[in-house]
């Protein structure tokens, strides 16, 4: 049998002894990502690990597992690990108590693009967020492309990685906290009370915010779009209404 590596560049473990050991190891695991046909020998113990372990299993195109492990045995396994430690909903307001303000909180609703991840993260803590919170399905993770993209802000924002959305925005609302998405068909960003204990929900590139998430939302609000396109990049959109929040909380 040919020899296995254990890792390859940026975050990705592969072969299937090494992701073996890293779902014994109780490490936090974005994925396992597994060749398509891939069902015989410890194959089926990944799977089962994964199941037990509540992982994300993804099963990709071997040429594409080829690619992303750049010629590495990865013997139709690899798995995908933060490049930063996750934190927890009550570290993000424990942080913003101990700053004394009102929690300041950036809701990520399935944001696939590691780009657009990286940047909101970035313009999050320059506007004095204490957190972003992003869902564990559906969405990208804190890996290499994202810490690139944040220039370094994935070092100082808490971001948290949750199992359901909707229940935590149930929880963040019971704490005073009202919910804001940015959607079409809103009130004007510039004409919204952000006051008070605040989080933004950013919807997903192509589909924008979902159904369930936006009803759990107290208020929508909407960027003017003057031209032929109708809509905003996430990021972009995410940051012109981050730093309304921060003016109003500034008072400038």
């Amino acid at each position: 049998m040919p020899k296995e590596d254990s890792r390859t560049n940026d975050n990705l473990v592969i072969g299937r002894n090494a992701v073996i050991e890293l779902l014994k190891s109780g490490r936090e695991i974005e994925n396992v990502m597994i060749a398509k046909g891939e069902h015989e020998g410890s194959i089926n113990r990944i799977i089962a690990m994964c199941r037990e372990n509540k992982v994300v299993i993804k099963t990709v195109d071997r040429k594409k597992l080829d690619f992303m492990c750049a010629g590495g045995n990865h013997q139709g396994v690899a798995a995908n690990v933060p490049a930063h430690d996750y934190s927890t909903v009550d570290e993000i307001l424990e942080y913003a108590e101990r700053k004394n303000e009102p929690p300041f909180i950036i809701i990520c609703d399935e944001i696939e693009d590691s780009h657009n991840l990286g940047a909101i993260i970035r313009t999050a803590e320059a506007c004095g967020a204490h957190g972003v919170i992003i869902p564990k399905r559906r969405s990208v993770g804190l890996n290499f492309i994202v810490a690139k993209t944040s220039c370094g802000a994935v070092e100082y924002m808490r971001v948290a990685r949750v199992g359901n959305l909707a229940s935590t925005i149930d929880d963040l609302k019971k704490k005073n906290i009202w919910v804001y998405c940015a959607d079409m068909d809103g009130q004007p960003w510039c004409k919204t009370d952000f006051s008070g204990g605040c989080a933004l929900v950013v919807g997903n590139e192509g589909s924008g915010v979902g159904r369930l998430i936006k009803e759990k939302c107290d208020v929508t609000v909407s960027l003017p779009m003057c031209g032929e396109v109708n809509s905003l990049n996430a990021s972009v959109a995410a940051g012109i209404i981050m730093y309304e929040v921060t003016r109003q909380r500034l008072k400038l």
